[in-house]
């Protein structure tokens, strides 16, 4: 791995904003301002997520099994824990990475992983092509980390019967730790045809957790919303309490959804008897009354979308609030310009279009309208950091 070359040693927003590639936007009405970005990481073998801690530390997790910080000081280096359990296959491993909202205090840190052997809990992976019911499953996790940064000790297990399929496919799996302490966590469908609409099963969802693994007010069996294929981003709009999701469609209509407490979101793919059958809409309202639309959907072909966050700051310009979801297909990110009560989009536009390659993770950085993007190559993956450029 090599280290960031950058004007200070101290990681802050106003850092990394030199060695930038500036991008150009696609033409609309009002464009987008220019991008500049700078690698914080690289060497990396597909993070799934990355955050920033506020001393300003930087972490990220291979989807494989490892944990890599980059420190104030500039070092780049591994972070020890115990992922002996892991289980790692396909679209499943190290996932999702959140810092709680005390961590100043509490050091606590969530991870979404998948986990080798059966579940203590009473969730159904439910049946389908994709490999069938799996003794293995997805788990919450809680962590404490020294103030030193050298090691993860795990601390907890918040939820531990979220289904995955054989081969790990549709396996989630996003963390959003919400101001007020909950957690929400979007999930994978695992590829059966039963699970999204099922609420014996934790796919195919967005849950609401208090930090203990609880299920939060409102969501008795810790299901917020259902009807998701594979939900992988999920991210609040800033200056409002509107949560959203990004899901994955089929080869068509990836998904922006503003979340609705118990709204069912319309993925029904059982058509077929004991066949997952793709080639259902992603938003159903014929098969699922009341389904809710999405506020965006890619149309065909999809171009896959994991990632989700918002352009937050005057820098942004006309684009301030602008939903950010990243894209692995087209290798973009797309901004999306959102109606005041944030229900439509009303302006489009592309960025980073064929830089970096596939993009996956998207991650508020704070300060300086910046978030943090990883690269989904496979290998000399980054983490990277996007601002708005100055004038």
């Amino acid at each position: 791995m090599n280290k960031l070359v950058s004007s200070s040693g101290v990681l802050a927003a106003s850092v990394f904003l030199t060695l930038a590639a500036t991008t150009t936007a696609t033409a609309q009405a009002d464009p987008l301002p220019g991008l500049t970005v700078t690698t914080v990481l690289d060497g990396l073998a597909k993070p799934w997520d990355a955050v920033v801690a506020p001393d300003g530390t930087v972490l990220t997790g291979e989807r494989s099994g490892r944990f890599v910080i980059r420190a104030v000081d500039g070092t780049i280096r591994e972070l020890a824990a115990d992922l002996d359990d892991l289980y790692a296959s396909g679209e499943t491993g190290l996932m999702g990475i959140a810092l709680a909202t005390d961590f100043a205090a509490s050091r606590t840190i969530y991870t979404c992983q998948g986990v080798q052997g059966s579940a203590g809990g009473t969730g159904s992976a439910g049946t389908g092509s994709a490999g069938g019911r799996s003794d293995n499953h997805i788990a919450v996790l809680s962590w404490t980390v020294d103030p030193e940064w050298t090691a993860l000790t795990r601390t907890g297990t918040l939820v531990d019967d979220i289904p995955v399929a054989d081969g790990g496919r549709h396996g989630g799996c996003r963390i959003l730790a919400h101001p007020d302490g909950t957690l929400y966590v979007g999930t994978g469908d695992t590829a059966s045809p039963t699970v999204p609409q099922d609420r014996n099963s934790l796919g195919g969802k967005v849950l609401h957790i208090n930090a203990d693994g609880s299920p939060a007010a409102g969501s008795p069996d810790r299901i917020f919303t259902l009807g998701h294929r594979n939900v992988q981003g999920l991210a609040i709009r800033p200056g409002t309490d509107q949560i959203y999701e990004v899901e994955q469609g089929t080869s068509r209509d990836d998904e922006l959804n503003l979340l609705v407490p118990g709204g069912n979101y319309g993925y029904r793919p059982d058509r077929l008897p004991f066949i997952y059958d793709e080639s259902v809409p992603m938003t159903d309202p014929a098969r699922v009354p009341g389904a809710l639309a999405a506020v965006w959907s890619s149309g065909s072909p999809a171009i896959a979308t994991p990632g989700l966050t918002f352009a937050d700051g005057a820098s942004w310009g006309s684009w301030n609030g602008a939903a950010v979801i990243s894209s692995q297909q087209e290798e973009k990110l797309v901004f999306l310009k959102l109606s005041e009560d944030g229900t439509e989009f009303v302006d489009e536009a592309d960025a980073l279009v064929g830089t970096y390659g596939r993009l996956r993770s998207l991650t508020s950085f704070g300060g300086a309208g910046a978030f943090l993007l990883t690269t989904d190559n496979g290998s000399d993956d980054k983490v990277l950091l996007v601002t708005p450029a100055a004038d």
